[in-house]
């Protein structure tokens, strides 16, 4: 992968074994010689955020590790960057499909799954602006597609969304009777996304996170938006 510097690490995530990981060096790393990165809208102050462990990533991982598994449930990971809770979902044996809208979170996940000797991984470009208003993402990777049990994410809230696209996406690709888990760390938009989703008919179960500093990580303050709908729940447009 020329052009950036990346290291690697092993990961504790309470619950499951460690995980292998590789990620960007830091938030300086930059390369998009192809221009696919711009033709997406991501710039390249933005570019590398999809290659680096966020703490709010850790605690969906986590989430996952703990969280008793379905069968045959289908589990999709929207704006999945380095994919660490759809590899900690895949590894014990959940359906998953990872899905990012930047072009190298794909060979990002390859290289991890290769690293820790898993089995392949369904990936998918997906990018709730383009989708939802019907434009394709790549020729290279097929754009998330189908409908699903349980839709998770991390720190997905980070933008206004005026127009109700991610709530839009959501509609698109749950079942009618699904589940959200969002792990957001308290930003602003909370509101507003969680008001979109019960006119999808979903019901919000809101828990505080809160984790003290330590050696191995910083203090962390966050929220779980746990979102349910049965298949008597009604469904509106956003």
């Amino acid at each position: 992968m020329p052009g950036f510097l990346f290291k690697q690490e092993s990961i504790a995530i309470d619950g499951v074994a460690d995980l292998m990981i590789r990620s960007l060096l830091d938030k300086q790393q930059f390369a998009d010689p192809l221009g696919e990165a711009e033709s997406l809208g991501i710039s390249s102050a933005a570019w590398p955020l999809f290659g680096l462990l966020w703490p709010s990533g850790l605690h969906l991982a986590e989430l996952m590790a703990k969280r008793a598994m379905v069968v045959d449930e289908s589990i999709l990971e929207i704006g999945c960057g380095l994919g660490l809770a759809s590899l900690v979902s895949h590894r014990r044996g959940g359906l998953v499909t990872a899905s990012d809208s930047h072009p190298l979170a794909g060979s990002f996940l390859l290289e991890n799954l290769r690293l820790n000797e898993l089995p392949p991984l369904r990936y998918c470009h997906g990018n709730w602006a383009k989708q939802v208003a019907g434009q394709a993402l790549s020729g290279r990777v097929p754009s998330v597609q189908g409908r699903f049990d349980l839709i998770i994410g991390s720190d997905v809230l980070y933008e206004r969304d005026e127009e109700g696209l991610l709530a839009a996406f959501i509609a698109k690709h749950a079942l009618p009777a699904s589940q959200v888990m969002i792990i957001d760390p308290d930003r602003g938009n909370r509101a507003a996304f969680s008001k979109r989703m019960a006119a999808l008919g979903y019901s919000l179960q809101d828990s505080p996170i809160k984790t003290s500093a330590s050696a191995e990580a910083l203090a962390y303050k966050g929220r779980l938006l746990h979102y349910t709908r049965s298949h008597s729940g009604q469904i509106h447009r956003c």
